[in-house]
């Protein structure tokens, strides 16, 4: 906490001379040691065994004057009497008052004490720390000796703010005087190198910082306005926090800083700076000075609404809260030093009277403020003022001195002085008595003081680390409304900076009040949370807070809040339609309970059926003409690689596996090669047949039907070496597709090898061509029934499909593709079993009369098959 005077030319120049104490050295037999300038008298004092130090403000101001340096200048003259600074006066007489009276604690020691003015004044500060140090006495010293002097007191009480401790540490740190703050909370301070001899019973600013914007990312707040104190408290305490911020993803839209004497157009342009912005919570590091300053310009501009959020400088300040009559901090949070209560401390601060009017002007003083009253012996006295009389009663008034919200400080007030005692106890080896002919000197009090750990009579623990600080324990406190119109401190969480990093933060479950006592967290974002399903992206020129919100591409998502980044899903996944989770792939393929697969399914048991049927009327008549002309076997051969050529299609159906992908390929040119194999021996039979009734011609010799069987086999057996071939170097295999389809697992058959399916293919077609090719020869050979023409027909059929097929294959998507080669083999197939055998059975059945051998011969037919 600081407390920081602007500092004028002419002062800087008095300032300089009270750092050094000088000495004057006459041409004498003697030296003559003091302090150059007037002496600093104590305003409180008591001359004991052992002498504590204490710099406290009594007063906040001094009267202005023009020096114009021909002349001394006079000494300040202080003014506006503070109530606080009696407070903490009193707070140490009580402990320096229980430790004389105490029995386990320095028994046999009386502690003394000599308390100066400060008056808000860091030169005032320095000066009276300089005179804490040597005296204000004359000493005269041999010309030889050293102009040197023990150290009037033990260790100094104060200041109450950071940037006179840090001036008052600097010119008495080389002392090693212990000085003791229980209010200055500028993390600077915890530098030993610059400030060796201060310690402090309030937490560093540096833990304060750091919790408040842990406080503020707890209620998602990242877009929020600074304001600071232009002094070290506030520039020292803003620093950390803007840190910490920026580590913890919150931006700073503006952070300025003013000081209670800045000129009315510096404030105004603070007032239009927040006027212009968008964020809603504006943290602070202001003493309660700069406070009012805030306050009445927020009422003079009409600006409500703001969530507040504040340091223990003021957040359970009750003198802030009375002033607060517009209600600008209504619903304010932030941190505070945690309650206590300290038995007897109330009434021995209370039951205080004025010694003496004439000899101690403190008192006077203090009396006459309190209670508006004054000490005179004439009849002459202000309007509406009155005469003390010395007997009034302080517990019949209300103000700043009587009220005790501040118990948190006036207990680290307390906890420094018991914190000098029992190092002197330690130093002294107090048992029952203590050790008077120890030497004691200021560096040894400072190292056993470092060292200490006591526990207080209210069972707190007090101990300092090695920078001279306590444990940071801070209470979170809201401002509520009460019913008598005065504001509540209400303690609604904790932190502790000793516990693991998560756990240092916990709100307690109690309902909060915010600005305009709303009871809904009050909303300051840049920009709104991105849901799931979204990404953020930083708008150009503005800071990090504030983004636009990009829904994820296709396949991926963001299943968290303001996610940075969108994830791809897994391949065998894909982003549901919110982008907030990746669901599974559905798998497709060509199954039996589609309507397509059953219809497929049904085509090919048709055609098997179909198949059977011709099968079984060729065998019952298997002895006419019809059936026994073209040799019989192969067209009973044919039927049964029809058969299965109608039902290998069904490999095609259903998820696809191992032994099915092998099966489907290798089942399908088997067949089919079986099928063009008998279909091209019935044709060679065509051309051998009219061949052989050529005089002279043996043609049918040499391609009978055991030649016919050979030549079925051996167009088969290649196809089966190839099929083997295959299967053995590279055979296909089961397949998730992810490329076809963004949404969906294609289930397919991988070839495996390339080579072997167009080999097998290529193969196939080969056999068709050879087919077709002799068929066309052998078309118009004179015949009342001539099977070339049925044969020619079936083969075109034949080809014109698989022709088709390959583009349409390749074109089709996921399980059409598989459907696309379906229907191949079974339209391939209906053609060869309908332009065959249909015409046949359409004689056996219909026109049994053209089923003879009279019939079947014709005209210039040949004689026999």
């Amino acid at each position: 906490m600081t407390f920081t005077q602007r500092w004028r030319g002419r002062g800087l120049a008095v300032f300089k001379l009270l750092l050094v104490a000088s000495v004057s050295v006459i041409s004498i037999e003697e030296t003559i040691c003091r302090l150059r300038g007037d002496p600093e008298i104590p305003l409180l004092s008591k001359n004991e065994d052992i002498m504590i130090g204490g710099i406290i403000s009594f007063h906040l101001q001094w009267k202005n004057r023009q020096d114009t340096y021909m002349y001394k200048p006079l000494p300040l003259q202080c003014i506006s009497l503070n109530f606080r600074g009696f407070q903490y006066a009193q707070v140490i007489l009580f402990a320096i008052d229980e430790i004389n009276n105490s029995t386990d604690l320095l028994p046999g020691i009386s502690l003394g004490y000599k308390i100066y003015d400060a008056c808000a004044s860091i030169a005032k500060g320095v000066r009276v720390a300089l005179a804490l140090a040597n005296g204000n006495d004359v000493a005269f010293i041999p010309s030889e000796a050293p102009c040197t002097r023990p150290a009037q007191v033990q260790a100094i009480m104060g200041e109450t703010f950071s940037s006179p401790c840090m001036a008052i540490s600097t010119a008495i740190g080389p002392f090693n005087i212990p000085l003791i703050s229980h209010f200055a909370t500028c993390a600077c301070l915890s530098e030993k190198s610059k400030y060796p001899s201060f310690l402090r019973t309030i937490p560093s600013d540096y833990y304060q910082s750091r919790a408040l914007a842990q406080l503020v990312k707890y209620f998602g707040w990242t877009w929020i306005g600074a304001i600071r104190t232009n002094d070290d408290y506030g520039n020292h305490g803003m620093a950390t926090f803007t840190e910490t911020a920026q580590q913890l993803g919150i931006c700073l839209e503006y952070s300025v800083a003013f000081y209670r004497t800045d000129p009315p157009d510096k404030i105004q342009k603070i007032i239009d700076i927040i006027k212009a912005s968008t964020s809603k919570v504006i943290i602070t590091f202001l003493s309660p000075t700069e406070l009012y300053v805030l306050m009445h310009e927020f009422f003079y501009h009409n600006l409500t609404g703001y969530q507040w959020v504040g340091t223990e400088a003021w957040i359970f300040d009750s003198e802030t809260a009375a002033r607060d009559s517009h209600h600008i901090l209504d619903g304010a949070i932030g941190l505070s030093i945690p309650k206590a209560h300290i038995s007897g401390m109330r009434e021995f601060m209370l039951d205080v009277k004025p010694l003496n009017s004439s000899s101690n002007e403190l008192f006077t003083e203090f009396w006459e403020t309190l209670f508006s009253c004054k000490f005179t012996k004439s009849k002459s006295l202000a309007e509406n003022q009155t005469e003390c009389t010395g007997h009034e009663d302080v517990t019949e008034v209300q103000n700043s001195f009587t009220d005790m919200s501040l118990m948190p400080i006036f207990y680290n007030v307390y906890k420094g002085v018991y914190a000098v005692a029992h190092a002197l106890h330690n130093i002294l080896s107090c048992n029952k008595t203590c050790n008077n002919q120890v030497q004691l000197d200021p560096f040894t009090i400072l190292q056993h003081i470092r060292k200490i750990r006591f526990t207080t009579k209210e069972g707190d623990e007090v101990y300092f680390d090695e920078n001279g600080d306590p444990a940071a324990k801070y209470e979170i406190v809201n401002w509520q409304p009460a019913k008598n119109g005065i504001v509540d401190f209400v303690a609604v969480g904790r932190y502790d900076a000793s516990l693991p990093a998560d756990k240092q933060l916990k709100l307690h479950n109690k309902s909060l009040f915010w600005a305009m006592n709303s009871q809904e967290v009050p909303l300051s974002v840049c920009s709104e949370k991105c849901p799931p399903g979204t990404r953020k992206v930083l708008q150009k020129g503005k800071p990090v807070c504030c983004y636009d919100c990009l829904r994820c591409a296709e396949g991926e998502i963001s299943n968290i809040t303001d996610s940075i980044t969108c994830v791809r899903c897994h391949p065998e996944f894909w982003s549901n339609e919110k982008r907030d989770a990746c669901v599974k792939k559905e798998a497709e393929f060509l199954s039996y309970e589609e309507i397509m697969g059953a219809l497929l399914t049904a085509a090919s048991l048709f055609g098997t059926c179909m198949t059977a049927v011709v099968a079984f009327i060729f065998f019952r008549y298997r002895q006419t003409p019809v059936v026994r002309a073209n040799n019989s076997e192969l067209s009973f051969l044919l039927l049964f690689s029809l058969t299965l050529c109608f039902l290998c299609s069904l490999t095609f159906i259903g998820r696809p596996s191992e032994w099915s992908c092998m099966l489907r390929h290798t089942a399908f040119g088997i067949t089919f090669v079986l099928c063009i194999s008998c279909v091209l021996g019935k044709t060679i039979v065509v051309l051998m047949a009219f061949r052989a009734t050529l005089p002279g011609s043996d043609m049918m010799k040499w391609f009978g039907p055991a030649q016919q069987k050979l030549s079925v086999l051996g167009f088969t057996l290649i196809q089966v070496i190839i099929c083997i071939l295959w299967l053995s170097i590279s055979p296909p295999f089961p397949f998730q597709n992810f490329k076809k389809f963004k949404n969906k697992i294609i289930l397919e058959c991988a070839l495996g090898s390339a080579v072997g399916f167009w080999a097998v293919l290529g193969y196939i077609g080969l056999l068709a061509v050879l087919c077709f090719s002799l068929a066309f020869l052998a078309r118009k050979l004179p015949d009342n029934f001539n099977e070339a023409k049925l044969i020619t027909f079936s083969i075109l059929i034949f080809c014109a499909v698989w022709i088709t097929f390959i583009p349409a294959y390749v074109s089709s998507p996921g399980k059409f593709s598989v459907a696309v080669e379906i229907f191949a083999i079974l339209a391939s197939s209906f053609g060869l079993l309908i332009c065959i055998f249909i015409p046949k059975c359409y004689i056996i059945l219909l026109k049994p009369e053209k089923n003879t051998k009279k019939h079947m011969m014709g005209k210039g037919a040949p004689k026999s098959l």
